[in-house]
């Protein structure tokens, strides 16, 4: 990273690699995507540049849908950093959802789909050894996104940003299912 980022690379005190050399409880993964890429040098710092992936299903935040990349990295964190409890402290998807819904309901099948693969990812990690104590779907609200602001909508439960009101969406019906079934819900 010094490479990198040159002069702008911090140095790093011996104190501030004591502290984060301490022991962990447990380690959070946030997972959405994987990314595919290619060497560019105009890109700049690290020249490379994404490759889209044909017959991929992408998200509104053009993340290409990939479960395995899931069970890769918990495999991967596994591997690397040994049998350290892990949750998944972040995982889910940005589809198109109106803004505004009628009635008390709202189809969402992408995202539907979205979990189901992804808990079903999370499980085979789980069968090969990884010690995954706990999964947080982000997120139960549509909410302000730092980078995207109101303009992409993550949540289980939808939110109208003018009223407030709150509609739980097929997702939530889904993942509530999944967890009051101790995922037999999975299987369609």
């Amino acid at each position: 990273m010094k490479e990198i980022f040159g002069e702008a690379w911090p140095d790093w005190s011996d104190d501030d690699m004591r502290q984060i050399k301490q022991p962990i409880d447990f380690l959070g993964v946030n997972y959405y995507t994987r990314g595919v890429i290619r060497h560019d040098a105009g890109s700049w710092p690290v020249r490379a540049a994404s490759v889209r992936q044909r017959s991929a299903l992408y998200t509104e935040t053009a993340w290409e849908v990939y479960p395995q990349g899931l069970t890769d990295t918990l495999l991967w964190v596994k591997k690397r950093y040994g049998d350290l409890p892990l949750y998944v402290t972040e995982n889910g998807a940005a589809f198109f959802d109106p803004p505004t819904v009628e009635g008390d309901q709202l189809e969402d099948p992408l995202r539907v789909a979205y979990l189901r693969e992804h808990v079903r990812a999370i499980h085979a990690a789980l069968e090969q050894g990884v010690d995954l104590r706990g999964y947080f779907v982000w997120s139960l609200l549509d909410n302000f996104e730092w980078a995207l602001g109101y303009s992409k909508r993550f949540g289980i439960v939808h939110v109208d940003f003018e009223t407030q009101r709150r509609t739980p969406k097929a997702s939530a019906r889904f993942y509530s299912r999944v967890i009051a079934s101790n995922g037999a819900a999975l299987e369609p």
